[in-house]
């Protein structure tokens, strides 16, 4: 059998200038929808339509491409994924071929972006199938399978690589100018819980919403609604920063991009502070936790101990972990060991234990002021700053193949140099339908769109957008599935 080494990667540069976006779109800086071509695939004009939802709130549904992409079977590495180094790749090139099926070497490169560099690796493939063919990819997948071999059929149009689409995409437009509404964040009727976009917006009374960022699925399942990183919910930190982060600042009818940190002190009154190490979310050996009357599950049911605090900061009672947080108060719960010990020896009932919180703007260098007006969720990965392509995938935590370079569902944020708002969501999954985009396409949207800033916020079968009481998207799980957080248009 013969063995073909196919090169499928790319670099950022070639991307970038193979679909430059033009200088009147880039520059643009009130908020309108560019006239210029769709600036991914192969570049033509897109079919769009646009709604009034409010005063300075437009929506618009935007088609564009087609399917030419088909089906492949992808033949996993021993590690479960679906690409390792070249040794490994060209050891399952030889059993598959050991099976009478023919196998494909293909070298993926995944781009450099702001803050990583390009990672070279392997794929092996068989076969290569019309889209209307997808039964025989199965059927391939079936015989290797039966030979021992563990693979999945894949759609060649979420690799990453060209395409020629289609996509499915809704944008939210909302004119600084002439909105008069507000932004805010919510977590809807508890941090612990999950819920969909459309209830949040429903509760809310919102002229459109979006899903925020990512929450924790690697937690307990009554806990999965729990954002990975900060959440300011009416002037209230709801959960920590991830240092240096990207999130999106929310106040009144503005908004806009940075990099935040968290610090959350306890102070008791007899001058002893400790670092609280996290709030409303699950604690580890040794770690100090606040707990808000938002959290909506008990703390944790250890041999720690809890601090219930009233408004004021007073210690109104010490109990034993694994109980409610009374509403109007905040619990300090301490791990077994040096935190649970540091209540005992320093919480004492009718005292004091003062809740000192900073949220801390990196790019600019000030702390932000926690108001009643001040909403904050969590981004993704940095996109576009000050105009330009800044993909900081690795300072997001999201540097893998499968978050740079493979294309997925997409909710982005974006701000334009008048502070205008852009809501965007990409459709994927779907073949046929929607293919998504990856990082780099995701930043070369946006600037289309005229974001001089852009975040991707949480994706996948996470992205929703809600118009007017109406789901407008069409999630890629089939459903709207349940998410951490989300982002409002209030009318007021």
């Amino acid at each position: 059998m013969s063995r073909r080494t196919l090169a499928v990667g790319f670099s950022l540069a070639t991307v970038l200038t193979a679909t430059a976006v033009p200088s009147a779109a880039a520059e643009q800086v009130s908020v309108s929808f560019p006239s210029a071509k769709f600036p991914l695939g192969v570049p033509a004009v897109p079919d769009k339509t646009m709604t009034s939802v409010a005063p300075g709130i437009d929506l618009w549904n935007v088609k564009a491409g087609k399917a030419t992409d088909g089906f492949t079977v992808t033949v996993l590495m021993p590690s479960g994924r679906d690409y390792g180094m070249q040794q490994t790749a060209e050891a399952k090139v030889a059993e598959v071929e050991a099976t009478g099926e023919t196998a494909s070497l293909q070298k993926v490169v995944r781009p450099k972006v702001a803050d990583a560099d390009a990672q070279t690796v392997y794929m092996v493939r068989v076969g290569l199938w019309k889209f209307e063919e997808k039964d025989k990819a199965a059927e391939t997948a079936k015989k290797l399978k039966d030979a021992g071999l563990k693979v999945r059929v894949d759609y060649v149009g979420d690799d990453g690589m060209k395409t020629t689409g289609p996509w499915d995409v809704k944008v939210v437009m909302i004119d600084a100018r002439k909105f008069r509404g507000s932004y805010t964040s919510t977590l809807g009727t508890s941090v612990a819980a999950r819920e969909t976009v459309s209830s949040m917006a429903k509760a809310g009374k919102a002229l459109a919403a979006v899903n925020g960022g990512f929450f924790n699925i690697h937690t307990a399942k009554n806990l999965r609604g729990e954002p990975v990183g900060i959440s300011v919910v009416g002037g209230r930190l709801l959960s920590e920063a991830v240092p240096g982060r990207s999130a999106v600042v929310l106040k009144g009818r503005t908004a806009r991009i940075t990099e935040l940190k968290s610090t959350v002190t306890a102070i008791a009154q007899d001058g002893q502070k400790l670092v609280v190490n996290g709030v409303n979310r699950a604690a580890a050996a040794d770690e100090l936790i606040l707990y808000t009357a938002e959290y909506g599950a008990k703390t944790p049911a250890d041999n720690g101990a809890d601090a219930v605090l009233d408004a004021n900061d007073k210690v109104v009672a010490l109990r034993a972990p694994g109980a409610e947080v009374p509403a109007g108060s905040r619990v300090l719960h301490g791990s077994a060991g040096i935190a649970a010990e540091w209540l005992n020896a320093h919480a004492a009932e009718g005292g004091t234990v003062k809740i000192d919180t900073k949220v801390v703007d990196v790019r600019a260098g000030k702390a932000l002021k926690l108001t009643p007006d001040l909403s904050v969720i969590g981004g993704n990965v940095g996109l576009v700053r000050n105009g330009q392509v800044k993909i900081t995938a690795k300072r997001d935590g999201h540097d893998s193949v499968n978050m740079i370079l493979r294309r997925h569902p997409r909710t982005l944020l974006g701000t334009t140099r008048n502070g205008s708002l852009i809501l965007a969501t990409i459709d994927g999954r779907q073949p046929g339908v929607s293919v998504g985009a990856n990082f780099i396409e995701a930043a070369q949207f946006m600037r289309w769109l005229g974001a001089k800033q852009a975040v991707n916020l949480d994706g996948g079968g996470s992205t929703a957008m809600v118009v007017g009481d109406k789901l407008v998207n069409r999630p890629s799980d089939g459903v709207e599935r349940g998410v951490g957080d989300a982002l409002l248009v209030l009318p007021k």
